[in-house]
């Protein structure tokens, strides 16, 4: 039942992605072009996002999945030298392409080869960082 409900939610949240312009890599890339041709759209479907998460974390408190297993955590509220290092990367990479994880795998299911491109190498850097990750703590750790 978990990988039914899980399924529907995704093509729940591809849907909305979809419909959002999220998976549009022209307007996410406009969206981001603040000193030309701006497009404010995507600042009120982000934001739009904000408010029902933070009270999904408040309404968690104390409880259990309907569907078994537990919430999350809540992240820390702390800046790090990882949180920071990878908002850098995910925001190169978004600005760069217009596709961050989420609508680039919603993009791959109309044929986009850009998205499908982009999804392959966002796979292999997630492949490549745990041991590049722990060569360069190994690295700081000795100096």
């Amino acid at each position: 039942m978990r990988k039914v409900v899980g399924f529907l939610v995704g093509g729940l949240f591809g849907a909305g992605l979809l419909v959002s312009g999220m998976t549009d890599t022209d307007k996410v890339q406009g969206f981001l072009d603040f000193f030309g041709d701006w497009d404010v759209t995507l600042a009120f479907v982000m934001s739009g996002a904000i408010l029902p998460m933070a009270l999904a974390w408040r309404l968690t408190i104390g409880r259990t999945p309907a569907l078994g297993g537990q919430f999350p955590s809540q992240p820390a509220p702390r800046l790090d030298t990882k949180l920071i290092g990878g908002s850098v990367l995910f925001g190169m990479g978004w600005g760069l392409v217009g596709l961050c994880p989420g609508p680039a795998m919603a993009s791959i299911f109309w044929g986009s080869a850009g998205g499908l491109i982009f999804l392959v190498a966002m796979v292999g850097g997630m492949m490549a960082t745990p041991p590049l990750r722990k060569r360069l703590d190994a690295r700081l750790a000795t100096s």
